[in-house]
């Protein structure tokens, strides 16, 4: 929502001050000069991103212009959700959490958190160190390197939309660069016109550069800033669960793995000590 409201000021801001100014909308409306941009911008983009990367850039657009889901209750659910495994695991043993990790969607300690099984790649990670942590064949040391690692590769493959994005951000004022150059052509091959249809003529040519810049720095430049936060709010997530888990795996008691795990958390969405310590005393009640 954020998105739209934000594309509205920034399309009535110049707008509004080109009208203020005297100026006339229509001779902002020039679709050859838009094709010419967009066609061009569009071509180069599928050209340098690739068939993944695309696909990735247009999967990510709900990520942007929706809320985040990395919120709150999100971590509130989360750091129960640890509680309750790390808690079974210690009084039970690992091999009690097996049948939970193995069908997460079926197990009642999962089920409790609905917010973290809608989010695949958690559950995946979350479940796939636990069983390692079954297994017991790797110690704590590897489980962190092995732990960094994918963190990193999923960062890394995440910013490709992002970095594909800005790339196309900062091709769009040389395509309105382009774009007024051949204005400027057509308009040089029609010298001998009235001055006024010349006039028109060099508006047309100056409407492609004003284009290409606006779109670059109102619209595709701030949509990968904010697919930016978008990937840093997910790496969050990630290295909020490495913690909580290396933690337990170190031999911490499971409220202090929680802690440890809450206190990796952006102060923006971590819940206060007192509030998990609610949160905790509710469930279990």
């Amino acid at each position: 929502m954020l998105v739209l409201i934000g594309y509205a000021i920034v399309i009535g801001s110049v707008l509004g001050g080109f009208l203020i100014a005297g100026g006339h909308i229509g001779v902002l409306l020039q679709p050859v000069e838009l094709l010419i941009i967009g066609g061009s911008a569009v071509a180069a983009f599928l050209i340098s991103a690739g068939g993944k990367t695309v696909k990735a850039t247009l999967k990510s657009m709900p990520l942007v212009l929706g809320s985040s889901r990395y919120h709150r209750a999100l971590y509130m659910e989360t750091l129960s959700l640890l509680n309750a495994i790390f808690n079974k695991a210690r009084r039970e043993g690992l091999m009690a959490i097996e049948d939970d990790i193995e069908r997460p969607r079926e197990s009642a300690l999962f089920q409790s958190a609905p917010n973290v099984l809608k989010n695949h790649h958690a559950i995946e990670f979350l479940c796939d160190y636990l069983r390692l942590m079954v297994s017991g064949n790797l110690d704590a040391h590897e489980i962190d390197n092995l732990m960094e690692l994918d963190i990193e590769t999923h960062h890394h493959e995440a910013m490709q939309p992002v970095e594909a994005l800005r790339k196309l951000a900062d091709a769009l004022p040389a395509f309105g660069i382009v774009a007024a150059v051949m204005g400027v052509v057509h308009t040089m091959e029609s010298v001998g016109i009235p001055p006024k249809e010349l006039g028109k003529l060099i508006a047309a040519a100056l409407v492609g550069t004003f284009l290409g810049i606006l779109l670059s720095y109102g619209f595709v430049g701030p949509l990968a800033n904010l697919l930016e936060q978008r990937v840093a709010e997910s790496t969050k997530y990630l290295q909020c669960l490495k913690t909580g888990l290396i933690a337990f795996v170190n031999g911490s008691p499971p409220p202090t793995a929680v802690e440890f795990a809450r206190k990796v958390a952006y102060s923006t969405e971590r819940p206060s000590f007192e509030e998990l310590e609610a949160h905790l005393r509710k469930a279990k009640g």
